[in-house]
């Protein structure tokens, strides 16, 4: 066990001393710790929200998100990433093999299931979704916006990760408190081709939920020349909960009423 711990200590020192420009990814091996490897930036990054090992401790998360008449409730299995979404006129579920959809009444889902199954959820767990499986990290060129600088990491994704694997996400943080405060992101899963424009969020109205610096506001940007220009709409997150406790698995099964989107 000792000399486990001094091969461990050994590996941490390597690791740290790696530039962080280098698009790396230190999750393929079995570590005999509590915390996976992350570069020195994003442990940073996550401890500053709450902390990555916190995170996973927790198996279901609960928010809704204000709507003028009734808010979208969001029901997510934090480890297998199932879930259901409760909309006004449908609900929307992932039961681990499958996307499906249920009309509530007549009036028609005009998204796409697959593509809106889970992307408010990607938004909303940020940062923390980036400790998943399969993502590599490397430094960003900083961002200057209404006389603030902040730092860049970018994120990209190894080949069949995800429905969307080209995807690019580049999160721009507090160069002092390390506090996440932009997200750009592209958007390849219509065209299937790697993006060329950057869409943008602002994060910087946060909550604090079981210990967890969670969103309680994000902010759509404008854009132009892979820039935030203007503010363009709040989109607003209550009622949240984080549970330790799994959810019933009978929550995310398809309905008999509801179809598979293929």
């Amino acid at each position: 066990m000792k000399k486990l711990l001094i091969i461990t200590l050994s590996l941490i020192a390597f690791i740290s001393c790696k530039e962080e420009s280098k698009t790396i990814n230190y999750k393929g091996a079995e570590l005999n710790i509590s915390t996976t490897i992350y570069p020195e930036t994003v442990t940073k990054i996550f401890d500053a929200h709450g902390g990555i090992d916190t995170w996973n401790t927790f198996e279901t998360l609960y928010y809704e998100i204000e709507k003028p008449s009734v808010n979208e409730k969001y029901n997510v299995a934090l480890k297998s990433r199932k879930s259901l979404i409760d909309y006004e006129h449908h609900q929307l579920g992932f039961d681990g093999e499958n996307v499906w959809l249920k009309n509530l009444d007549t009036v028609q889902y005009k998204s796409n299931p697959k593509f809106y199954y889970n992307l408010m959820f990607y938004f909303y767990a940020m940062p923390f979704v980036l400790g998943d499986n399969g993502i590599n990290y490397g430094k960003a060129e900083a961002m200057e916006f209404e006389g603030k600088t902040y730092q860049g990491l970018s994120i990209s994704y190894e080949a069949g990760i995800g429905e969307s694997p080209e995807d690019e996400y580049i999160l721009y943080y507090n160069p002092k408190t390390f506090k996440m405060e932009w997200l750009a992101y592209t958007v390849t899963y219509f065209s299937k081709e790697k993006g060329k424009e950057f869409h943008f969020i602002k994060y910087s109205d946060w909550q604090d939920v079981e210990g967890l610096n969670l969103p309680k506001t994000l902010t759509w940007y404008n854009y132009d020349n892979n820039m935030p220009t203007t503010k363009r709409n709040d989109v607003n997150f209550v009622n949240v909960s984080i549970l330790k406790t799994k959810p019933d698995d009978g929550l995310f099964k398809k309905p008999n009423e509801a179809k598979i989107i293929e």
